[in-house]
């Protein structure tokens, strides 16, 4: 069985209403109304882990995130291990990561001059060539935060899951699933080097394309973006507590199907794909028990199964 790798991933929202712009009606004439957009990432088919799917920005920990010398502001690293089940040195460091993989991936940076302020657009050579350097491991986010005199604001930032890869999988992650509201003045752009693609997503357009058959979304993916689907803002979202718990889906039996189950902290069971359908996790498509299939937010208490993919 392979260790599973740290790992720290971000869904960066904005209120479809707000100061934004919204995204644009879908061909089939529906507009998007209100509610909560979330920036994904189509990663490229040359990807040896999750190639074509669509996921929020992030990435494993890297050693550098690890840099003592990086200005915090926010709830301390213990504080965020208190919340993450975590030591307070892996704590920091998940943070650290979800912090620079968002910056990397599509130039959004949860930083400012302190505590109380938030840096604005972020998109000019100067922060590219930044972008670049902590890609190329040249040097560190500290390193960056330090040069521009700013902090890492750990409280931008809301923990919201936390999802193991299964044993049997080749490539492992052990990853928290964080989520941030958009600065403003900022852009989340489509530079990064691991997408084919990267756009605001209306989620419940997203739910609607992975049904039938047009996304492709690993199981945890699915179950973050039905819950910002359920959200009327981001303030909503933000500041609803869920159990943070770890959730590591395992094979499972159900009648002639052979599917793979996992426990989440607000349901008892749930199936989440056919085994064999891929190594990489793809959920069913069109004919299969989708996310049409379940239960609005809200509505499914102790005791209720939701079954995706038997």
């Amino acid at each position: 069985m392979v260790a599973p790798r740290s790992a720290a991933t971000v869904m960066i929202l904005r209120d479809r209403d707000g100061v934004n712009t919204p995204v644009a009606p879908r061909s089939g004439g529906r507009p998007s109304g209100r509610g909560v957009d979330v920036f994904m990432l189509r990663r490229s088919p040359t990807m040896a882990f999750a190639p074509e799917m669509m996921v929020f920005p992030g990435g494993g920990v890297d050693p550098r995130d690890a840099d003592p010398t990086l200005p915090w502001a926010g709830p301390s690293p213990a504080q965020w291990g208190r919340l993450l089940v975590a030591d307070e040195a892996t704590a920091r460091e998940l943070v650290v990561a979800a912090v620079r993989e968002v910056f990397e991936e599509c130039g959004v940076l949860l930083a400012g001059p302190d505590v109380d302020s938030v840096v604005g657009d972020v998109s000019g050579p100067g922060w590219q060539a930044e972008r670049a350097s902590l890609l190329s491991h040249e040097r560190s986010l500290a390193q960056v935060l330090i040069a521009r005199g700013l902090v890492l604001r750990s409280d931008l930032l809301r923990a919201r899951a936390h999802w193991v890869t299964p044993e049997f999988e080749p490539r492992r992650y052990d990853t928290r699933f964080f989520a941030a509201l958009l600065p403003a003045g900022q852009i989340a752009d489509d530079r990064s080097t691991e997408a084919d693609h990267a756009d605001w997503a209306d989620p419940v357009a997203l739910l609607e394309d992975y049904a039938g058959g047009a996304a492709l979304m690993l199981p945890p993916t699915v179950v973050c973006v039905e819950q910002v689907a359920a959200a009327g803002s981001v303030a909503e979202f933000l500041a609803t507590e869920v159990p943070i718990a770890p959730i590591t889906p395992v094979p499972a039996r159900v009648g002639d199907a052979v599917v793979m189950r996992c426990t989440l902290p607000e349901f008892p069971a749930r199936h989440l794909q056919t085994a064999g359908e891929t190594a990489q996790g793809h959920l069913p498509r069109t004919g299969q028990a989708g996310p049409g299939h379940l239960p609005p937010a809200g509505e499914a208490g102790p005791g209720h199964q939701k079954e995706v993919g038997e």
